[in-house]
């Protein structure tokens, strides 16, 4: 799948997805063989998440270099989680991949997972 491709299939999924009730593309862009993708969304339950994800393209398949995915309250002051790849915590299990629950501090392993993936995710998270 070249990078094109993938924000079709982004965009796609988010278009189809029944959670996703608002999208606000703000950053779509490939550069030197690297693509970047973050939107904004809010969700069916009154939910906001913020979904970015750098990726490239190996193998004719895109493929997830980093991720941060922002589940927060309709009014975005209260966290409810956020899955990032961010390398702060090398001690985790499957570092650098973790997941913040209710706060900063609060923190356990997580798996990466493309935008359209962490969508299904969320799919069976909310419905």
């Amino acid at each position: 799948m070249k990078l094109g491709e993938y924000f079709t299939a982004i965009k796609e999924k988010l278009g189809d997805s029944e959670i996703v009730v608002e999208i606000k593309i703000v950053d779509e862009r490939i550069f030197r063989g690297k693509g970047y993708f973050r939107a904004r969304l809010t969700l069916i339950n009154g939910d906001f998440l913020e979904i970015a994800e750098s990726f490239m393209e190996e193998a004719q398949k895109a493929i997830t270099l980093d991720y941060r995915y922002q589940w927060m309250d309709g009014s975005r002051l209260l966290l409810r989680k956020r899955w990032d790849s961010v390398k702060h915590f090398p001690g985790l299990e499957n570092f650098p991949h973790h997941v913040h629950i209710l706060e900063e501090s609060n923190v356990i392993p997580g798996v990466c997972r493309s935008i359209v993936e962490f969508i299904d995710f969320m799919e069976s998270e909310l419905t």
